[in-house]
């Protein structure tokens, strides 16, 4: 006669028998079919019911893994919601009114803060959560009146700051002639991305920018944000998140000449996780430079 296999050892548990869960009792499992190298996985009871571990787990993982499943739906649903964007030029300044160069400094003139109520009037019907400015202190100034109206938290962020001009032109009118002919060769000239006059950020550098601005906003949990920047740099953002990798310099150039971005102008963008894989990676451009309503 064949041998028969070992038999597992019986363990004694203090949890005493008979062990349900959810009211179901585990089955009865023969002990002499039980391999000898998985005995020592098994629990033997008092009253000589067999419980694999496997089994169990089946029993007591069921509703943690549906709980799991549930927990990650829940998140996937809210990584994946559609956020949106409001893009917001400053309102006027002192020394846009002056037509005058600025860099970082530059005050709001009074019609500017006007502008800057009528965007906080026109942007309390929607659900804003957060208000990210620019660090300029226009900008700044523009958040603070627009969240008069919000009441919202607000950021600030270097990333949203306007492109740094030449030295030699800061300050300067617009109708000097050496600002005339900067200004052409930077901004309505066809020339090489690296193009560079003097100390300004040019092309490259705010591309580079405006894709950081895009990393940032994307991990930006709030559904409804409104944003504070300025005129060159909204443009090159929207140009970023159109055409990616593929704007040049020439194309930015055109884009810039037959599209304006008036002070108070508001651009509105939307973010879909989902369409991550499109040509714009889930951005799309809802409209560009609307004037608020009051």
């Amino acid at each position: 006669m064949p041998a028969k296999p070992p038999i597992a050892p019986q363990i004694e548990y203090a949890i005493k028998p008979p062990f349900q869960i959810n009211g179901i009792k585990p089955p009865k499992v023969d002990p002499t079919i039980i391999p000898p190298q998985i005995s020592d996985l098994l629990l033997i009871f008092e009253s000589n019911i067999i419980l694999s571990p496997f089994g169990y787990t089946e029993y007591i993982m069921l509703p943690v893994l549906i709980g799991i499943v549930l927990i990650t739906a829940v998140v996937l649903i809210f990584l994946g919601r559609p956020r949106r964007f409001y893009l917001v030029r400053h309102g006027e300044t002192l020394l846009n009114a002056q037509h005058v160069r600025q860099g970082e400094v530059g005050a709001l003139s009074e019609t500017g803060r006007l502008q800057a109520g009528m965007v906080g009037r026109h942007l309390k019907n929607f659900p804003i959560d957060l208000i990210i400015s620019s660090t300029y202190s226009r900008a700044e100034e523009t958040a603070a009146i627009v969240n008069t109206y919000l009441k919202v938290p607000i950021i600030s962020s270097s990333l949203f700051t306007e492109r740094r001009n030449p030295s030699e032109i800061i300050g300067k009118s617009t109708k000097d002639p050496e600002v005339i002919h900067i200004v052409d060769q930077m901004d309505l000239a066809y020339h090489a991305d690296n193009y560079r006059i003097s100390d300004e950020e040019n092309f490259i550098d705010l591309k580079a920018r405006a894709a950081l601005c895009v990393k940032f906003l994307i991990r930006q949990r709030a559904r409804e944000v409104v944003v504070i920047t300025h005129h060159l740099f909204l443009k090159m953002f929207i140009a970023y998140v159109l055409y990616r990798e593929k704007l040049h310099a020439a194309d930015f150039v055109k884009l810039t000449f037959f599209n304006t971005s008036d002070n108070a102008g508001i651009t509105v963008c939307e973010f879909h996780p989902w369409k991550f894989f499109s040509k714009t990676q889930g951005w799309e451009v809802v409209s560009f430079n609307e004037q608020p309503e009051v």
